[in-house]
């Protein structure tokens, strides 16, 4: 497993004939001077979407490496597509891209990890998807499975790393009886690492397992990113999903995403995704929205035609980053519903990493007693996660 950085001089040589300033983020994609050489003479693979762009000029890495003459020979498409215009959770096809006509092979259907055969004749793998730091958000699973496929066929994973944007650890940490597609690792809600330090994180702790169960770890380099440090602010220059169209919804996303598996719109279906709170029931504020099909974002959202009364998040003042069950709860107390607030039980258990959250909420407890029993299994995160950061 390799990191780089760059010595004194050659930071300063770069910075001056850079025409950003130095104060400025280069992203591990920008970095050809340690990513070009780690490709010369292979055929490569990669895993990017519509986050994968550089600078400025949002020029695709596909594209700059393909200028560059990096031979790439297939693409993988993870949840949304390469173009990243698919809906939460629609399959992605196989396809060809309509500009290179380079093979597209999706992890995000029938199979989400690829195949010895699709692997055939790759001798690495670039992955360069911007996360956006909370556990079930999937593009840290499609990195797990092909991290998996690479140590079992022996390619090369290189990570292209991104700032995270929900730069916190907070939330409860995922227990082994809710492992899924949207919670593979033994992580809080929001992990506090960038997507390189959790694949070291993946490779180091032996989470990778072949076929027998036996643990793996893949041959991994991590290409750093410049001008970020935890605890620095990032804005995010391209929306990682559809529904994720601002800083304000990427922010709210981490606490929001629960009412997923309730009767409470999220505003999936609107211009305003992760930003309002809502049902057809005036119980819940004075705020209306109507969710609708909307080409690119949901076909089918929830409550779609109906008048949803709820709040507007964008119109409140010192909204708060990390994990917050606030907004749960106080939904919880106003539905008056008890067990049947939760539409989709499972899948709240699976979305808090925990089948206890759900059964304190219908206890009453509030957040603060609810945080406390959180503490030991964070604390113990805290000093696994001080062996992976880079920043």
């Amino acid at each position: 497993m390799k990191y780089y950085t760059l010595t004194a001089l050659s930071l300063a040589i770069l910075l001056l004939f850079s025409h950003s300033s130095a104060f400025a983020v280069r992203l591990g994609a920008e970095r050809m001077e340690i990513l070009l050489p780690l490709l010369e003479g292979k055929k490569v693979a990669l895993v990017v979407n519509r986050t994968s762009v550089l600078g400025d000029s949002r020029v695709h890495l596909l594209d700059t490496l393909l200028s560059s003459g990096v031979d790439i020979v297939r693409i993988f498409a993870p949840e949304h597509g390469f173009r990243g215009d698919a809906d939460a959770g629609e399959s992605v096809k196989n396809d060809r891209d309509i500009r290179t006509g380079i093979p597209l092979i999706s992890i995000y259907g029938k199979d989400k990890k690829p195949s010895a055969q699709q692997l055939s004749g790759i001798d690495a793998v670039v992955f360069d998807l911007q996360d956006v730091g909370a556990r079930f958000y999937t593009y840290i699973s499609a990195m797990h499975y092909v991290m998996e496929a690479c140590a079992e066929n022996g390619q090369l994973f290189v990570v292209c790393d991104r700032p995270n944007p929900n730069d916190w650890v907070d939330g409860p940490v995922l227990q082994p009886e809710c492992k899924s597609y949207v919670g593979m690792h033994p992580i809080p809600v929001l992990h506090g690492l960038t997507i390189g330090e959790l694949a070291r994180m993946i490779n180091g702790e032996a989470w990778l397992r072949g076929s027998d169960g036996t643990p793996l770890k893949c041959r991994l380099t991590v290409v750093p990113l410049q001008g970020w440090n935890h605890g620095d602010a990032y804005s995010l220059p391209v929306k990682p999903s559809p529904n994720l169209p601002n800083d304000l919804s990427v922010r709210l996303y981490p606490s929001l995403c629960l009412f997923e598996a309730t009767g409470i719109s999220v505003g999936r279906g609107t211009v305003m995704p992760f930003q309002v709170l809502g049902a057809p029931d005036k119980r819940y504020g004075t705020f209306t929205f109507k969710p609708v099909r909307l080409k690119g974002w949901d076909k089918d959202p929830l409550h779609r035609d109906k008048t949803c009364y709820g709040i507007d998040l964008r119109e409140i003042s010192g909204l708060q980053g990390g994990f917050r069950l606030k907004y749960v709860l106080d939904f919880y107390r106003l539905s008056g519903e008890k067990a049947t607030f939760f539409t989709r039980p499972s899948w709240f258990d699976l979305l808090a990493g925990n089948k206890l959250l759900r059964k304190q909420i219908l206890q009453g407890m509030d957040e603060k007693s609810i945080r406390k029993t959180w503490e030991k299994d964070l604390a113990d995160y805290r000093k696994k996660r001080a062996r992976y950061v880079l920043y």
